[in-house]
């Protein structure tokens, strides 16, 4: 049989959809021990885990971002899940880093906005899960800011009212929320969650990727496998099985 007669039988196969849209903690987390990669591991054959990590970018940037990403006409109905993971940078200090930094109420507003958006192009609520940034060590983050020439550029204390802010929009939006830095901070040293202060080690990818799963787990472990299990093919007959 030709593959043009074959593509023309079969049905188009088309894998779900989890999108990861962050800044370069969700960059990173296709990296090996990755919290992505994990996602990735334990829904192959079932969804593809697209990873939309831009590193440096805040709240402001990625929802203009957005809309370039996800179109109803596109893409939208294929997507079973998202998850929005921006506040590490918006939290930078105005006074030291006013590049990166957004006001705490912009962060807000444009958490609300981008979920506002998705469930437009009917992306509804239980497929949204909003993350608050991590903790930050602020000795350890301050060495490598000391080591790019910089001054410490972000406060514990700061990106907790972040963290709290992206708790509350999610509150009133009826998303999920995955409180990282509330979570995080139960085990007193969270240091060894985190590779610099900022970013996540291997431990802290660990303990998204588990976080993350509890929550995505109910969702998406019952959709089905695409395509048979080899034993499962009539060798005799693929086509039967296959198309």
């Amino acid at each position: 049989m030709a593959l043009a007669e074959a593509g023309a039988r079969g049905r188009l196969l088309r894998w779900p959809r989890v999108l990861l849209f962050g800044d370069s903690i969700t960059e990173y987390s296709f990296q090996e021990n990755g919290w992505g990669a994990y996602l990735a591991e334990r829904l192959v054959r079932k969804c593809d885990v697209v990873n939309r990590g831009i590193s440096g970018y805040n709240s402001r940037w990625a929802k203009l971002i957005l809309p370039r990403l996800i179109t109803e006409s596109t893409s939208a109905d294929s997507i079973v899940a998202v998850t929005i993971f921006f506040g590490a940078n918006d939290s930078a200090l105005k006074e030291l880093n006013p590049k990166q930094h957004v006001p705490l109420e912009e962060y807000a507003a444009n958490l609300k906005s981008m979920v506002q958006y998705l469930k437009s192009v009917d992306i509804t609520a239980d497929r949204i899960i909003l993350i608050t940034p991590p903790p930050l060590h602020e000795s350890a983050w301050e060495k490598a800011c000391l080591a790019k020439g910089d001054k410490l550029n972000r406060c514990n204390a700061t990106t907790g009212q972040y963290a709290q802010a992206c708790v509350q929009v999610a509150r009133e939006c009826g998303t999920d929320v995955l409180d990282l830095w509330t979570l995080m901070q139960k085990n007193q040293d969270f240091s060894s969650y985190l590779s610099d202060g900022l970013h996540l080690s291997t431990k802290g990818n660990s303990f998204l990727a588990a976080q993350l799963w509890s929550r995505l787990e109910n969702k998406l472990s019952a959709l089905p496998s695409l395509l048979p299990y080899w034993r499962e093919v009539d060798h005799t007959n693929p086509e039967a099985s296959l198309l």
